[in-house]
């Protein structure tokens, strides 16, 4: 019986060369699959970063709009209209400080501002490097240690809600009774032991040191007696508040929008780490068209000249003040950046580098692939719309 062979072509194996052909053909596809993949991973960064630094600066300028809305809130009159009636109103019961000298407890100041170096419209910094800090900061500010390059805001008013005042003692240290479920608005926001306090009616304001406990304030060096109390009266006690935003240093290293609350001594002893992030702080005041407030000059309304803190005033006195008082507007910005590397490029022509408020940021000669943007925003002082 004869065996059949196979064929010596059917049992051949592939060839060295369709062997070379299929690997180029699979490293082909090798590279495109890693193109791919490395092209998604970047954009993927990218919109992360993007994501990450919108998100920063809408909650940035959100914390900044709502504080900024309330300078000047003094009860139902405000401190523009309290300074034209000329009673001495809002009274600062608090020794050593005087109207326009930079103290954090200058009540009579509602909103004051400080200029960094080289940050005015049409300045250039180069990101990445050492940016000046503002040169005529008061102490209690330079301790913050302010990043440099941004401006530093000062607000001061009394807390948007109050509690009906009950009572009051006589003296020079009054104490003034109200519901102690109430008072629980007195320490919201995570201020738990307040030592500020403001007190008001639709005629007086007065703000003072003070020690809460549950149902009463001692008021230290205060004398309220002008005040009537609720149900015949419409006084009002409020926790005051003296805050400064401005750009710091987080523990890692990296830029963050900071809020200081000052205490009964006028340090900035509550340090908020609010968002991260956050780069630099641009700020512009708009000013009312009345140069010199007075109860012969009245402020109309009208935002007519705008300008840097520098160009509003940089004294610390009662004229410096009075300029102050003119602020009815705030445009502030923030340049945010990506917290980590987002495969950002830089920008390829001037026309197209980030801009705050006229301010340009020039990209550093290595980039370090993170994503940046400016966000601006307008915010009119409602307590500074005069006749409102």
């Amino acid at each position: 019986m004869s065996r059949a062979f196979p064929l010596p072509r059917a049992v051949a194996g592939i060839s060295l060369i369709e062997v070379m052909v299929a690997m180029v053909i699979g490293l082909v596809l090798m590279l495109g699959v890693i193109q791919v993949f490395s092209a998604s991973r970047e954009a993927s960064q990218l919109a992360q970063g993007t994501a990450r630094a919108q998100e920063n600066a809408r909650f940035a300028l959100e914390f900044l709009q709502r504080d900024i809305r309330m300078a000047g809130h003094f009860g139902c009159v405000n401190d523009q209209a309290h300074f034209v009636k000329n009673q001495g109103d809002p009274v600062v019961n608090i020794a050593g400080v005087a109207t326009g000298d930079g103290s954090a407890l200058d009540f009579s100041v509602s909103i004051q501002g400080y200029e960094a170096p080289s940050s005015a419209p049409d300045s250039n910094l180069t990101l990445g490097a050492t940016w000046a800090e503002p040169t005529d900061l008061p102490t209690p500010l330079k301790s913050l240690v302010p990043r440099g390059g941004s401006d530093v805001i000062v607000l001061r008013y009394l807390a948007p809600v109050g509690v009906p005042v009950t009572s009051i003692s006589a003296g020079s240290d009054n104490t003034i009774g109200f519901d102690g479920d109430l008072g629980r608005r007195l320490t919201e926001e995570g201020v738990a032991a307040p030592t500020l306090f403001g007190i008001a009616d639709c005629s007086h304001a007065d703000v003072f040191v003070g020690t809460y406990a549950v149902g009463s304030v001692t008021a230290s060096g205060a004398t309220l007696s002008r005040y009537n109390v609720q149900p015949t009266g419409e006084t009002m006690l409020y926790r005051a508040e003296s805050i400064a935003y401005y750009v710091g240093t987080s523990a890692s290293g990296e830029p963050v929008l900071m809020r200081a609350r000052a205490n009964a001594a006028g340090n900035y002893d509550v340090r908020e780490e609010l968002v991260e992030g956050i780069e630099n702080l641009q700020v512009m005041y708009g000013l009312d068209t009345t140069p010199v407030i007075s109860q012969t000059q009245l402020p109309v309304g009208n935002v007519t000249v705008q300008g840097t803190a520098a160009d509003v005033s940089t004294g610390n006195d009662a004229v410096a003040a009075n300029q102050w008082r003119r602020v009815g507007q705030v445009q502030v910005g923030v340049l945010a950046r990506s917290p980590n590397p987002s495969m950002a490029s830089s920008s390829a022509a001037a026309v197209n580098d980030p801009r705050l408020l006229g301010v340009r940021f020039v990209p550093a000669a290595a980039s370090d692939g993170r994503y940046r943007a400016a966000y601006e925003s307008t915010i009119a002082l409602r307590n500074r719309l005069f006749g409102n």
